[in-house]
């Protein structure tokens, strides 16, 4: 979804990571470039995740060739590292990550990710906290189990199953707000992407 608030901020918001992420992103982006507005958000409010390749893929928008997305850790402390692919359209663009309690795993990952590499201020509440590689050993014909193989790091080498994302700005959001419907969350999102980079 896109949505234009006021004359200068544009807002994305990302319902999950699936197969057409990428592309649905791609779109929202060339919207926000017709939009006239020159301030981004974009928001992992209650996104679960999904597909690894695609919190990828929509962090490379914003980060340059072969900056580090995501480090996989193995049991036997090997690494892997998940790279931008560099389309990096946006240098020096104002940007905020809204986050909360039910953005987890690819959103950890994205939000993680922006905010490590200094280009985006993260706006909310403590994330979920999933960054777990598992895999499906079947036992039986009718048991199965599941077993975590690797973990998901930042790329500052942050836990994100352990420590979640910690916002740079953490705003609860109450009952009482749904009820009066107010969101203070993406209030202070606005006040923050408005007055850049404070």
């Amino acid at each position: 979804e896109t949505e234009k608030v006021g004359a200068d901020v544009f807002m994305i918001k990302l319902h999950n990571f699936s197969e057409r992420s990428p592309f649905e992103f791609q779109q929202a982006l060339r919207t926000f470039v017709f939009s006239g507005a020159d301030k981004l958000i974009i928001d992992l409010r209650n996104n679960p995740g999904g597909f690894l390749e695609a919190s990828v893929d929509i962090a490379s928008w914003f980060l340059k060739t072969g900056e580090v997305v995501l480090r996989e850790k193995f049991k036997d402390g090997e690494e892997s590292s998940h790279r931008s692919r560099g389309y990096n359209t946006f240098p020096d663009l104002p940007l905020v990550v809204l986050v909360n309690e039910g953005s987890a795993s690819a959103s950890e990952i994205l939000a993680g990710a922006l905010q490590d590499h200094g280009v985006a201020k993260i706006v909310g509440a403590k994330t979920f906290g999933k960054g777990s590689v598992q895999e499906l050993l079947q036992i039986t014909d009718e048991t199965s189990l599941k077993i975590t193989i690797a973990r998901w790091l930042t790329p500052n080498g942050r836990d994100i199953t352990k420590t979640g994302i910690a916002p740079d700005f953490e705003v609860k959001y109450a009952e009482e707000d749904a009820q009066k419907d107010r969101d203070p969350q993406l209030d202070k999102a606005l006040e923050v992407v408005r007055n850049w980079p404070k």
